[in-house]
């Protein structure tokens, strides 16, 4: 597993539960994923495309088709059986990221440094986790507006992948809070990440 791999979920994730729900694609339907294939997409499937997720996320094409294989392989993800485009393995998520996150992708607050709100400081989780730091964590990024302890972001290009997707920055957030809060909060995140990931929020 590699940090782009889980973005690429939560973004799965974030797409499944905002997009319509989709039909059986007919014929080429398990070609949705491929590239250069040349046949009409309907529009629900648009943002499944390899185009789609690399520009949504800022993971080049070529990655995003190794993430989705090395999700594939490891359970976390798989090829929806009416209409082949990839759905995310809700629980198998949820149990890795609260059990494992902080151990295979840890992360320790650095200097003051001006960014992105993260963890319990982001505007969705704001008043739902409350930690005793007085600082906030946020990504660094020369664009944000809240001066606080620098926090490395799960990959590098996550402030560009949240920008059109406030539910993804809420998922990203709740994976800091579990990455570098104390038990209470990774508790609270742990709960909010299953219900989002379920689709009961």
């Amino acid at each position: 597993m590699k940090s782009q791999d889980i973005l690429l979920l939560l973004k799965l994730s974030s797409i499944g539960q905002s997009a319509p729900a989709m039909p059986p694609l007919p014929d080429a339907g398990s070609r949705v994923m491929q590239e250069g294939a040349v046949y009409s997409v309907p529009e629900s499937a648009a943002p499944y495309t390899m185009r789609a997720l690399a520009e949504s996320t800022g993971i080049s094409k070529s990655e995003v088709s190794l993430a989705l294989q090395r999700c594939y392989e490891v359970g976390l993800a798989k090829p929806d059986r009416l209409n082949s485009l990839p759905r995310v393995n809700a629980s198998a998520l949820s149990e890795f990221i609260i059990h494992g996150m902080r151990y295979v992708f840890p992360v320790k607050p650095a200097e003051l440094t001006r960014g992105v709100p993260t963890a319990w400081a982001a505007p969705a989780l704001q008043g739902l986790l409350v930690s005793a730091e007085a600082t906030p964590p946020v990504w660094p990024d020369a664009r944000g507006k809240v001066k606080g302890q620098a926090i490395a972001p799960l990959f590098k290009t996550v402030c560009v992948a949240i920008a059109q997707d406030a539910r993804l920055y809420a998922l990203l957030a709740l994976v800091d809070a579990i990455r570098i809060g104390q038990a209470r909060e990774r508790g609270i995140a742990g709960e909010r990440l299953v219900a989002m990931l379920q689709g009961e929020l």
